[in-house]
């Protein structure tokens, strides 16, 4: 019986740094600001940094770093890049229950690093995109918990795990994908409202609610969702209401080398100590220290607490109602 299994993608990164990355403002791009570089130009690299990512392997080495039994589902390809994943998951101690693919390469992520930590991520989805409900062992998914991240928009399968859940008693930590929330909140609400614990940040919970502040944004997620809900801002740190009260705990002052897997590194850490503990608080405090280390080093594991916080640690955390 495993404590939790993450189900979701596992990619082979690759960071690239450079002071010639350059921050324009525009309307033509969705965020408002484009990441360039001039076109044609041959560009110094500061510095490159090769790492596995993927929600699925990032919030796994949480799981174990923090003391849990942990499994992984995932699909990779048959190549190098899905040799080094499977190696990661066997010297972290997580049960691989990942597939491999003969006909798509693994994921691929090119990141690209400002000087500030920020990024923009160019994806080659690859095998993780060809992820379903076939490629779960069924017969092997014997956990109290299943933290579930991207499984690029397959609603078979995001079907057959809610149904299994329900009918297992499992509790699903969820932290839907790009693909996921394209499906709309009324497609999502039929498994936001079996999730323990909702996660997304706010640029999402913008899109997926149509709400811009953050109490109207949690008046609609707690409507969809009974469980805990979650919404992470950036530098401004993360909210969380229990359906009653709204909280914030800011983002601990650092000096930020890498975004990369700071999401992740909250959600699991949040999700390790409601598993633990169920205390929202505890758990809240867990997840800004989880994101707090990963946002000093480059790649998505790196700063991860590698046991559990003392008290004192604990304390650093300051959390607030929101009125």
């Amino acid at each position: 019986m495993y404590d939790i299994v993450s189900i979701g993608a596992a990619t082979k990164d690759v960071y690239l740094i450079s002071k010639d990355f350059k921050l324009i403002k525009s309307n033509k791009f969705p965020t408002g600001v484009g990441e360039c570089f001039s076109y044609g130009a041959k560009l110094e690299l500061g510095d490159v940094f090769f790492d596995i990512g993927g929600g699925a392997t990032n919030s796994a080495a949480t799981f174990s770093n923090l003391g849990l039994k942990v499994g992984i589902c995932s699909r990779v390809g048959k190549d190098i890049f899905g040799l080094e994943i499977l190696q990661l998951l066997a010297d972290k101690g997580i049960s691989s229950l990942v597939v491999s693919d003969h006909k798509h390469k693994t994921a691929y992520s090119t990141i690209l690093v400002m000087f500030n930590g920020d990024r923009t991520i160019l994806v080659y989805r690859g095998a993780s995109a060809n992820f379903s409900d076939k490629d779960i062992h069924w017969d092997k998914l014997k956990t109290k918990w299943i933290y579930l991240s991207s499984v690029a928009g397959s609603t078979s399968l995001l079907n057959r795990l809610f149904g299994y859940a329900k009918a297992n008693k499992v509790k699903i930590s969820w932290n839907p994908g790009g693909e996921e929330l394209k499906l709309g909140k009324q497609n999502l609400a039929r498994y936001m409202k079996d999730a323990y614990i909702f996660n997304v940040n706010k640029e999402e919970a913008e899109r997926l609610t149509g709400k811009r502040e953050i109490k109207d944004i949690f008046k609609e997620l707690n409507r969809l969702s009974p469980g805990y809900n979650l919404v992470t801002d950036g530098a401004k740190g993360a909210y969380l209401s229990d359906g009653i009260l709204t909280y914030h705990a800011p983002a601990l002052v650092t000096a930020v080398k890498n975004t990369t897997g700071a999401g992740d590194a909250f959600g699991s850490g949040f999700t390790t100590g409601m598993l633990l503990k169920n205390d929202w608080d505890y758990a809240l405090r867990l997840g800004i220290l989880n994101s707090h280390g990963v946002l000093q080093e480059m790649g998505a594991k790196n700063g991860l607490l590698k046991r559990l916080p003392s008290q004192k640690d604990l304390e650093r955390v300051k959390i607030t109602i929101i009125r």
